[in-house]
């Protein structure tokens, strides 16, 4: 018997010794130390987009999530999270602020894994980026992104999103206002944003969580675009009265006036009194006929309205706050087509 315990001893003690030599040390260990790396790409206006690689012992880290911090003038801040894909990356998009950036990736501590930050990745903006300004909900819409096509006399609408950067928000001690305002569009073309001011509070976010309520999200305005037709009927000439006794007041005592001048002149001075009458009879009769513009709008109306003309225009819509010292103005543009 205590051959047989001593050789069933020897068994555990070699499958031990094998199971131990088979499996790798980091698949059984609680917690693995674990590897962020952070990438930059290229800087696109005020997007910079990133690429986050965690790892574990060599392996791709398949879950968790990874925080982006921006150590900015001074202050840490958190820019945004993303989960890991099962290739053990993720690719953030962060909107940052005018100035020199410090960004860190930072791996949250999970089952079986240790947490991780990666090394400092230094970006630097030069354009104002407080807020981005983005179209949406195009109506009438078109296969043309960004594109709204109308018939002369049609009116067409889209939204108009101002997406603050977190930065920006973290710095705000009181709201900001941001006023809306479009330019480029054709004669007889007009825009109304409705409200055309919006506000801007420290606590606005950057996105807007699926199922959120408006205020909870980056404020928009509707922006109407409106265009006319040509008027097709002539309008109604106004209807005179004849001739006004007040007017006749006036013009025939003046029209009297002169002509006894011409008559009181020297005789020898004939042609100048002759030309003198031609005068008063000139000065009568404009007064009097169709080349008087008064006249002419009593007896024939005014003109015809005409219609927005037809073409392709580039309407650039504005964003600008002003915060007492400086004005900050952000812009995008659309394709206004009108037939």
């Amino acid at each position: 018997m205590r051959g047989l315990n001593r050789r069933g001893l020897r068994l555990e003690l070699v499958a031990g010794l094998v199971i131990a030599l088979a499996v790798p040390s980091w698949a059984v260990s609680a917690n693995v130390a674990t590897t962020t790396t952070l990438t930059a790409g290229t800087l696109s206006g005020c997007t910079q987009p990133l690429t986050v690689a965690v790892a574990a012992s060599g392996a791709a880290v398949t879950s968790g999530t990874v925080t982006i911090v921006d150590l900015f003038e001074g202050n840490s801040v958190q820019l945004g999270s993303a989960s890991l894909s099962s290739s053990g990356t993720a690719s953030p998009s962060v909107a940052l602020a005018a100035g020199s950036h410090s960004l860190t990736a930072q791996f949250a501590a999970t089952t079986g894994y240790l947490a991780s930050t990666s090394a400092p990745v230094l970006v630097s903006v030069t354009t104002e980026c407080e807020y981005t300004v983005s179209l949406s909900n195009i109506t009438p819409s078109s296969t043309t992104a960004n594109t709204l096509t109308l018939t002369a006399g049609q009116a067409g609408s889209l939204t108009v999103t101002i997406t603050p950067s977190v930065e920006f928000t973290s710095t705000l001690t009181a709201p900001i206002f941001v006023t809306l305002s479009c330019s480029g569009l054709p004669d007889g073309a007009t825009c109304i944003a409705t409200p055309e001011n919006v506000e801007i509070l420290p606590t606005t976010p950057e996105s807007c969580p699926s199922g959120s309520l408006a205020s909870a999200c980056p404020p928009t305005t509707n922006m109407a675009i409106q265009t006319y037709a040509a008027s097709t009927a002539s309008a109604s000439p106004a209807q005179g009265k004849g001739s006004s006794p007040i007017a006749w007041a006036f013009l025939l005592p003046g029209t009297l006036g002169l002509g006894g001048l011409a008559f009181g002149a020297r005789r020898r001075r004939w042609l100048n009194r002759l030309l003198l009458v031609a005068l008063v009879a000139l000065v009568t009769v404009l007064g009097t006929t169709g080349c008087n513009p008064r006249y002419y709008y009593l007896n024939h109306g005014p003109p015809t309205n005409p219609a927005t003309p037809a073409g392709k225009y580039t309407v650039k819509v504005s964003a600008q706050s002003n915060n007492g010292v400086t004005a900050v103005t952000q812009s995008t543009t659309f394709v206004l087509v009108v037939n």
